[in-house]
């Protein structure tokens, strides 16, 4: 069978994408935006329920399926409640993109100094969460044949100088582990791992007069900054038949932050 750019073609597939409704201009609103314009069904997950209404109304206007849904990735209960909702609505589950995850609430804390209250908190949104999820929608993707997995995992784990990038080369850790146990079951899992991008939290934690923006102004081989849209393309690739034999891996997306052979 000869390439196709139908390859990256979603028409059929069910996609949940979590952390996609909290802010206006976000990663996760463009992921969903990005599944939803390749045909997926898109299950807009987010802790404001609000939030992810309105992107999955965003979604239907532009001629979409999509529904909101209130979901704390923290619970499994919540979670279970998310995973029925797709599967009620659309029929099942092919795709997950675990993208929700505590970031500029964090600002800047010091690994010597947190509480373990906080450390728990941490992980157990931006690690555990992510296996709450995966662990929600395995089944379902068990039924279909197979499926696509796709954390979300940051430049800042290579190396992890921060509490946050600690989290996610953890996450990183479950990429590579559920990659293994699960691509003889026809279930891709990967990770991207963006650089800084434009969104309303890259912007809050890190604003263009920020130390690090002009530490990265002097290291990034291309542009210091993309934006969220810029993102989807990797994504797509990931969740699609075009990238049906890659697993266990993460693409950088950073414009050349974090060099790799």
């Amino acid at each position: 069978m000869s390439f196709s750019l139908d390859q990256f073609r979603l028409d059929g597939k069910t996609a949940i994408v979590t952390g996609a409704g909290g802010r206006g201009n976000s990663i996760g609103r463009s992921y969903a935006l990005g599944l939803a314009a390749a045909g997926a069904a898109v299950v807009v997950a987010d802790i404001n329920g609000a939030g992810a209404q309105a992107v999955a109304e965003e979604i239907i206007a532009g001629g979409g399926k999509a529904i909101g849904i209130a979901a704390d990735i923290s619970s499994k209960e919540s979670v279970s409640v998310m995973a029925d909702g797709a599967i009620s609505a659309f029929g099942g589950i092919d795709i997950l993109v675990n993208n929700a995850a505590l970031m500029a609430e964090l600002g800047h804390l010091a690994a010597a100094d947190i509480s373990l209250e906080e450390w728990n908190r941490i992980m157990n949104v931006n690690v555990t969460g992510a296996l709450i999820c995966a662990q929600a929608v395995i089944p379902a993707m068990r039924r279909r044949g197979g499926g696509r997995i796709v954390n979300q995992v940051s430049g800042g784990a290579f190396p992890a100088a921060s509490i946050y990038g600690i989290s996610k080369l953890a996450l990183l850790g479950l990429t590579t582990t559920l990659a293994r146990q699960l691509g003889r079951e026809g279930i891709a899992v990967n990770a991207i791992a963006p650089g800084n991008v434009t969104s309303d939290a890259g912007r809050q934690l890190t604003p263009d007069d920020s130390p690090f923006i002009k530490f990265l102004e002097m290291s990034v081989a291309m542009r210091v900054r993309g934006t969220p849209d810029e993102l989807v393309g990797t994504l797509l690739l990931l969740c699609s038949h075009a990238g049906a034999w890659i697993t266990g891996q993460v693409i950088h997306v950073d414009g050349g932050w974090i060099l790799r052979p």
